[in-house]
């Protein structure tokens, strides 16, 4: 190999480390945007079921579940159903890793967490009676009807979580891409014949 294509070589490798490096902080952190507004959806369903339950003790108690769970559970999926898969080559698919990311930022990111604050706030009232809660005939309809203004506000925050777990997926995957890319031109034609 001539001191030019050692050069070109060195380039190639130069410019793939470069493109590892800038897109390192999103691959790597990437997850943990989306388990920050899983954590803020569940710290506004918790407060929009205290608000409606009359609860006004142990506000911590409840608030602290509310934030730590779905971060680390949304975190956890996300790199176990999209990063992992993605990189690892299982998931080539655009769509599907975008698909995949709605659905992760929608069901994990947002919906969980509105589902995790009725019983956590439902143990509440019924503990320091807030509320007259119902019998077990009408616990039903009685969780129904309060949890109903509780999804109305917050579809905004799942549609923000949907939003946000498309553009990490989209741009996940275009780092994927980059990265098949210049490992394929980085390759010394040689070491492909041999």
């Amino acid at each position: 190999m001539s001191m030019f294509e050692n050069l070109i070589h060195t380039k190639n490798e130069k410019t793939f480390l470069l493109l590892l490096f800038s897109y390192r902080n999103m691959c790597n952190h990437g997850s943990y945007f989306l388990a920050g507004n899983a954590s803020l959806c569940g710290l506004t369903a918790n407060n929009f079921f205290r608000k409606i339950l009359n609860i006004r003790k142990a506000a911590i108690i409840s608030a602290l579940p509310m934030a730590v769970i779905p971060f680390i559970s949304t975190v956890a999926v996300y790199d176990a159903f999209l990063r992992y898969p993605l990189f690892s080559g299982e998931l080539d698919c655009q769509v599907c890793a975008v698909v995949r990311g709605g659905l992760i930022g929608a069901v994990v990111g947002g919906l969980y967490p509105i589902f995790m604050a009725v019983p956590v706030n439902g143990s509440l009232a019924a503990r320091y009676s807030s509320s007259p809660l119902p019998g077990r005939e009408n616990l039903l309809r009685f969780w129904l009807s309060v949890s109903q203004p509780v999804f109305r506000k917050m579809r905004f925050g799942v549609l923000i979580q949907v939003l946000t777990g498309v553009f990490l997926a989209t741009k996940h995957h275009g780092i994927y891409v980059k990265v098949l890319e210049r490992m394929k031109t980085s390759r010394d034609p040689e070491e492909l014949q041999a």
